[in-house]
């Protein structure tokens, strides 16, 4: 596979952090090597504790590693500082979390042009309301867009939430858990939607969960094991 077709490259990734009282280095990622294509929807699964939340955290620049290389998008993040990285991040990934965190006091739509006051880009910050109303309409939230969270259902604020993190149009959207705080029925459409805007959107998605009937609706399942990625042997939605 071609560097034009790959968004995301990580070569020999490790992280590890000091043990307890002097016990030496703890390795969570161990030599992790992961390519995914632009365009793919991938779970990523594994026990607790396993080191999904550190990966993706790595991945999406909110942590570094201790060592081995990451590019997103042809760009080495390795090369970037601190101040790089938030640009960067502002415009090449979006984050879902199991908690939604929007701001309680602002509308659903104001919630979801936060992340466009950081962009630079004087066209994208003009065009960014009429996206924000097309996608909200298209979650089916087009008649909510003045109302503040504690109006939302919980399915209704993570669907928000999934909006929030597309609105500057980013090449990459993780997802750590995003139905991990809703019931089987909100979980099961916020998965529909997650699979459906990867497809209409073109975004590669990348999902941490626990839920393997959602991890099965992805292109491909790889579990965290021993600090490596690998297909599972045998998982069974």
């Amino acid at each position: 596979m071609s560097q034009a077709t790959n968004l995301l490259e990580l070569e020999n990734v490790v992280k590890d952090y000091a043990g307890a009282a002097g016990g030496g280095r703890v390795a969570v990622l161990n030599g992790l090597q992961l390519t995914i294509a632009r365009g793919e929807s991938v779970a990523i699964i594994g026990p607790s504790g396993s080191g999904k939340s550190t990966l993706l955290n790595i991945i999406g620049t909110l942590d570094r590693p201790t060592s081995g290389r990451i590019a997103l998008n042809g760009q080495n993040l390795g090369d970037l500082d601190e101040t790089q990285l938030a640009v960067f991040r502002n415009r090449q990934i979006g984050f879902i979390f199991q908690s939604h965190h929007l701001l309680p006091q602002c509308s659903v739509i104001e919630n979801v042009l936060v992340p466009t006051l950081a962009c630079s880009d004087a066209a994208t910050r003009r065009d960014a309301p009429a996206r924000a109303r097309k996608l909200l309409d298209r979650v089916g939230l087009g008649a909510r867009l003045e109302h503040r969270p504690g109006e939302l259902s919980g399915g209704e604020r993570q669907r928000v939430a999934v909006v929030r993190a597309l609105i500057n149009n980013p090449p990459l959207l993780l997802a750590d858990e995003p139905t991990g705080a809703l019931d089987r029925a909100a979980a099961q459409s916020l998965a529909q939607l997650l699979i459906d805007l990867n497809r209409e959107e073109g975004v590669t998605l990348i999902v941490v969960t626990h839920a393997l009937d959602l991890a099965h609706r992805m292109s491909r399942v790889l579990e965290l094991h021993d600090g490596k990625l690998a297909p599972p042997a045998l998982v069974k939605p």
